[in-house]
């Protein structure tokens, strides 16, 4: 009989390299034997929710496995059912890029907007009639999962749709992820799935009550509570955590596809991965109206949370003609269920600062139970928000869960005869570290970001990263013991760590310690734009610190600029001149500044561009794609911007240049859709050379 070639071999996947010895050939067959049953009870339990077996019986075929693995270690394959759980615990997730796009989906919350959507589809494809999946919309994580040769390869988060995190051992501890996809189903050779990682109810209130019992923080509800178990970096710890799966889109558009977004999911549901529970093909968009108010209907008996349905246009045909915008799809939307909402009282307003600096009105509440959430906090948003809604201690407010996910006051129910508190009065200074507050349109920011201990830890990752003073040696892991331990409490408090500080620390060796003592003496010798960038300013990304350095020459300069002077450099808008102004007039700001330049941080002033003169590549957009061969994709982006070119990480119609490297991905095409000019490496570095790039 004929192997088919879409299925991996047997035996390829073994550790060993060398031909199976004849003696070992029964052990090989007697392991492949236990691990397709464990397979098999593994999809009925977790995938089909029907187990055949007991849990007896079935933990002593998972020991059987073991213990013939742990005597012919040389046999055990990375899709074996024992490699669920290992690795050690890691610093940091490296960072992926999709294959393809995670798009996020567009919401609607009436019955009006949906048909109008129907109507414009109808419409853009010349169709009386047009077919829809729809399935419920789980309130979890979204994931990417590869497989090659059916053996699960990679797995990441969705992070910003073009790059997410590498999770792929997290996800190996998920029971529902089949590490191999079923035999003899017909699978591709290459599959890439999107899924959505969960936690259902019963295990989700099993958890709190295991983590309150313990001592420990309990999660607010199911979807933080999975994505905190996913991005957890030590696999252990995510294996002991009842999170599962379901796959809702075959994202690899090869030939042998199906037509239709059901039928592909159904193929899905054949290679043995966890599927919706509940979806249906709709012939129209009635039927998919009726089947919103039928989940609606159940929702609060399903076992685990939804928000709403998806809608999607069924044919993969008319998904291509429909296209996308640049976040998501213009043929699929997200028809969200109105919010559980229940009444109480505020017993207070507090203030919260984030990470990002923005102070968050917090109204605390009367505990009230929605949608089996005992909720005690509620977000007011901002201050504009809280005024508008005229919110003060002591009143009657209707709080909602909106999106079932984050708790929210939506409107003060007026009392008859009620004495009501004064007026909230937005915070002058910071609630943490006492800068001074500055107001961008609805919202009140901290000032103070290089003192701010809110704001610590993510100052400093921001500062040593690689796009800012680009130090190596500072994860997130080593960046939160420094602020735990009171070694830093500020961006200068870096360069007064000493070695026996870090040797003292976990995870540090005399090398390791001696390396990132290194490094932060060599980040002493500081360029202009990066030092601003690294300052973690509000607005101040690459580019507009380049348009800073570029037009002031000096750290001393930019700090004198008056917020009309700021505004008056093309590029520069009042709210980027309000803040760049704000952060040079916070004292703490300025007095850590002065600081770092004590303890030997030299701020590089750069040469200021004569007026009048352009670069050659001055108003040039690029996009890159896939991988240079000679240059990473910062340097090509460095050597861009060194000419006056802007590198954006999507193609439109402005696009100048498409830069292609091996193996790029849905840009090219959109590229040659747009008619935009499309350079290979050599291209691009015969255009640098033609416009005078010099390394020097």
């Amino acid at each position: 009989m004929k192997s088919d070639p879409m299925q991996p071999d047997l035996f390829e996947n073994s550790s060993h390299s060398l031909p199976m010895p004849p003696s070992l050939r029964p052990v090989q067959k007697k392991l492949e034997s236990l691990r397709q049953t464990i397979r098999r009870h593994d999809e009925l339990y977790y995938v089909r929710s029907r187990p055949e077996i007991s849990d007896a019986e079935y933990d002593k075929l998972f020991r059987e496995l073991q213990e013939l693995e742990g005597q012919h270690p040389e046999l055990v394959t990375p899709d074996s059912p024992t490699q669920r759980v290992g690795g050690a615990p890691l610093d940091q997730f490296s960072k992926v890029t999709h294959e393809f796009p995670l798009l996020s989906l567009d919401s609607e919350m009436d019955e009006g907007s949906v048909l109008a959507f129907d109507q414009r589809v109808k419409r853009e494809l010349g169709r009386e009639q047009i077919g829809y999946s729809a399935e419920p919309k789980y309130d979890g994580l979204s994931v990417e999962l590869t497989y090659e040769k059916g053996i699960f390869v990679r797995g990441a988060t969705r992070g910003d749709g073009t790059i997410g995190e590498d999770v792929t051992h997290n996800l190996k501890t998920i029971r529902a992820l089949p590490l191999r996809l079923k035999n003899g189903t017909g699978y591709p050779f290459h599959v890439v799935v999107r899924g959505e990682v969960f936690m259902k109810l019963p295990d989700f209130h099993a958890l709190n009550r295991r983590l309150t019992e313990q001592g420990e923080e309990t999660f607010a509800n199911p979807r933080n509570a999975s994505s905190g178990t996913l991005r957890q970096l030590d696999p252990s710890i995510t294996a002991t955590r009842p999170l599962t799966l379901t796959c809702y889109d075959y994202m690899s558009p090869d030939p042998s596809r199906p037509k239709t977004h059901f039928e592909a999911v159904s193929a899905l549901d054949s290679w043995g991965l966890p599927i919706p529970q509940y979806r249906r093909h709709c012939r129209s968009i009635e039927e998919t109206l009726a089947f919103h108010r039928e989940m609606f209907d159940q929702r609060d008996a399903l076992p685990f949370e939804i928000d709403g349905i998806v809608i999607k246009v069924d044919s993969f045909q008319g998904q291509e003609a429909l296209g996308v915008k640049s976040r998501s799809p213009r043929w699929a939307i997200a028809y969200k269920f109105p919010p559980r909402k229940e009444l109480t009282t505020v017993q207070g307003i507090a203030v919260s600062v984030g990470r990002t600096g923005a102070l968050t009105p917090i109204a605390l509440l009367d505990p009230v139970e929605i949608g089996g959430v005992t909720v005690s906090r509620a977000s007011l948003h901002n201050v504009e928000e809280v005024a508008r809604k005229d919110v003060r201690v002591g009143d009657t407010v209707k709080v909602e869960r909106a999106g079932d996910v984050i708790p929210d006051v939506v409107e003060r129910i007026p009392v008859p005869g009620e004495t009501r508190g004064p007026e909230f009065t937005p915070p002058a200074t910071c609630p943490v570290c006492q800068s001074h507050t500055i107001q961008e349109g609805p919202i009140l920011y901290c000032t103070g970001q290089t003192v701010c201990s809110a704001q610590l830890k993510g100052s400093l990752e921001h500062y040593v990263s690689k796009g800012a003073m680009n130090i190596d040696g500072l994860g997130k892991k080593t960046i939160a013991q420094f602020v735990d331990e009171g070694l830093v409490k500020n961006l200068s408090d870096l360069y007064l760590l000493t070695k026996d500080q870090l040797l003292a620390l976990e995870g540090f060796a005399d090398k390791s310690a001696t390396q990132l003592l290194e490094e932060l003496e060599k980040s002493k010798d500081a360029p202009l734009p990066r030092f601003l960038i690294g300052l973690g300013i509000r607005h101040v990304g690459s580019h507009i610190a380049k348009v800073l350095a570029n037009h002031y020459g000096s750290l001393q300069a930019i700090q004198r600029a008056s917020k009309d002077e700021l505004q008056a450099i093309y590029e520069i808008g009042p709210e980027i001149a309000a803040s760049v102004e704000s952060f040079f007039q916070e004292e703490r700001n300025l007095a850590v500044i002065a600081r770092m330049k004590d303890l030997g941080v030299q701020v590089q002033d750069i040469a200021v561009q004569a007026a009048g003169t352009a670069k050659p590549f001055s108003g040039k957009i690029f996009v890159l794609t896939g991988t240079l061969d000679s240059m990473s994709r910062d340097e090509a982006k460095q050597k861009i911007e060194s000419l006056g070119g802007r590198v954006t990480s999507s193609v439109s119609k402005n696009t100048d240049y498409v830069i292609a490297g091996t193996d790029p991905g849905s840009k090219l095409e959109k590229a040659h859709s747009f008619r935009v000019t499309v350079l290979d490496e050599a291209g691009f570095e015969s255009l640098l050379s033609d416009n005078g790039f010099s390394e020097n």
